[in-house]
């Protein structure tokens, strides 16, 4: 089959590698057919990353078809259309039974694109398939559902839920992203006052604003200032990184009020400087985290039901054997103005109901 491997930091092939095969009684095998990139997949390719292995098999988003399962697989079957959750479950250890998947001591955890091959390929082997992947409805696109492997339940989880977003709350999210754009949405399920959004990009920006952003301010114009002359001088309630760089996380601190919180989502591969001077008498929360994916069915309801945006997330779309190409584009975010890239085709699988004669 062809997949999308990784060959050291700075280089990925599109090749031939082994069809993927049942290694263990709870594997589903999958063909994908709708995938996309993560910031995370960037980070890799530039060497943030090194448990990587050259040659490995990038991604961790997918949706697609299961066409055979182990001896003990029970909830899907071969013909099933599922989402591929970025986290697998082994649903015995201790973590997994406090539904904290992304901690998983059991051979789970982060490990699609990870530690063993992943999704930007044509079939994948997807371990602890009961737990680890999502039967979808057929009314739901695979191009929407795939933002779902990842990006929304990360943005919800470790950006709104572990910030404590609450109605009436005053949140900022720096970095307009994906994942930035992802918290706006979803934040607002939490009514808050505003949602203010930071990024250098002045297309982000509008993305942010076309999905209900009250306030945006690029990053590099003082926005710790608009944040102060909107709160009275206080700051934000919920401050979300939403980037993964230095400046970006100590921006994060200036922003937020006394008795805040600041919900860090970005990867970071350098250090930041945590400024304890300043920050040690404001009662402060800072919030680290791996998404755990627990809210992925809740995200897939809302999905079904037109709640989630997902469709405007995505700028482009490639076909499968595209994968360079599109790297290329969500690499070079700035000059392509990508958010999402999807590859893959659409499923249109929506019964169509007649009205009764006569």
């Amino acid at each position: 089959m062809k997949a999308l491997l990784f060959r050291g930091p700075g280089h990925i092939e599109w090749g031939d590698v082994p069809d993927p095969g049942v290694e263990d009684a709870g594997d589903a095998i999958v063909r994908v057919d709708a995938v996309t990139i993560c910031g995370t997949d960037l980070h890799i390719v530039k060497g943030d990353v090194p448990e990587v292995e050259p040659g490995r098999v990038l991604g961790h988003e997918a949706v697609g078809t299961v066409m055979e399962i182990g001896g003990d697989v029970r909830g899907v079957r071969p013909g099933d259309r599922v989402l591929i959750s970025c986290i697998s479950s082994c649903g015995r250890c201790r973590f997994c039974r406090e539904a904290r998947y992304g901690q998983c001591r059991g051979g789970g955890g982060w490990v699609l694109g990870h530690t063993i091959d992943g999704t930007q390929a044509e079939y994948v082997r997807v371990p602890f398939a009961d737990l680890s992947v999502h039967p979808l409805p057929s009314s739901v696109d695979s191009l929407d559902a795939v933002l779902l492997a990842d990006i929304f339940p990360t943005a919800y989880e470790v950006g709104i839920l572990n910030g404590a977003v609450r109605p009436g709350d005053t949140v900022a999210v720096v970095g307009a992203g994906p994942i930035g754009l992802a918290a706006l949405v979803t934040a607002r399920l939490y009514s808050p006052e505003r949602v203010i959004v930071v990024d250098l990009a002045e297309p982000r920006l509008n993305a942010a604003r076309t999905l209900g952003a009250e306030a945006t301010a690029r990053a590099d114009e003082h926005p710790e200032q608009l944040v102060a002359d909107l709160t009275g001088g206080l700051g934000a309630d919920v401050v979300i990184e939403a980037v993964g760089v230095p400046d970006s996380f100590e921006m994060c601190t200036r922003m937020v009020r006394p008795g805040g919180r600041v919900a860090n989502i970005g990867v970071h591969g350098k250090p930041a400087v945590l400024h304890l001077e300043d920050l040690w008498i404001k009662d402060i929360t800072v919030t680290t985290g791996l998404v755990d994916t627990s809210s992925t069915p809740m995200l897939l309801r809302l999905l079904a039901a037109g709640r989630l945006p997902t469709a405007e997330l995505v700028t482009h779309r490639f076909e499968l054997g595209q994968m360079e190409e599109a790297y290329d584009v969500f690499g070079r975010a700035a000059d392509t103005g990508a958010l999402k890239v999807a590859l893959g085709e659409p499923q249109h699988n929506a019964v169509t109901r007649l009205a009764p004669a006569g």
